[in-house]
């Protein structure tokens, strides 16, 4: 695995998720605490779980590096005064920050099990993992319906990046270039679906 590029993934994606939880945080009107435990546990809820998982330590409790990145992604929302907005400007900065999360943090899992030997399932599954894992503590915090729930192409998009980094990877084709290719097509196949509503068939229509 190449781990410079899993940093910086992995630091995309705590940022994105962090800002993510700010801005929910902003828009239920939560406190200083109540919006730093949620974005908190937003950046590294898929992390710490997809690491259970692999039967390792959690890695924001022995690398610092995910914590300055959350507390750097909040003074910088703090300073632009993001809490501010109006709750139409919050939902939309909030959808391109959770899509930046989703997608980051889908490579960033799949590279974990690229690395570790696993089958297509696997690595998909750790993707997948990572990617809502985050997300899914977030909403169940604030009493939302999880995005996974309701949002067709939300766990769609993280399982076709994770594949395709699978297969890329089996062809010996998995470059850095590759990776930030994969990272602007799955970002922008999220936007699109999000945006023109993309759903999958559902059984009995």
């Amino acid at each position: 695995m190449p781990a410079l590029h899993f940093d910086w993934f992995s630091h995309i994606g705590t940022a994105a998720f962090a800002f993510s939880g700010y801005l929910i945080g902003a828009r239920k009107r939560f406190d200083l605490l109540g919006v730093l435990i949620l974005a908190l546990l937003t950046a590294v809820g898929g992390g710490m779980i997809r690491d259970v998982l692999v039967n390792r330590v959690p890695r924001v409790f022995l690398d610092d590096g995910p914590l300055y990145t959350i507390f750097g992604a909040l003074l910088v929302a703090a300073v632009l005064k993001l809490h501010r907005r109006n709750s139409g400007v919050l939902y939309r900065l909030f959808i391109v920050a959770d899509s930046i999360g989703l997608v980051a943090f889908s490579i960033a899992g799949a590279q974990v099990g690229i690395a570790l030997g696993l089958n297509g399932f696997g690595v998909c599954f750790l993707a997948f993992v990572t990617a809502i894992g985050g997300g899914l503590v977030r909403d169940m915090m604030v009493n939302d319906v999880p995005f996974i729930l309701h949002e067709d192409f939300y766990g769609t998009v993280s399982i076709l990046v994770a594949a395709l980094a699978y297969l890329l990877s089996g062809q010996g084709w998995l470059s850095p270039l590759a990776l930030w290719l994969l990272f602007a097509g799955g970002l922008a196949l999220r936007l699109v679906a999000h945006a023109g509503d993309f759903k999958l068939p559902r059984i009995g229509q």
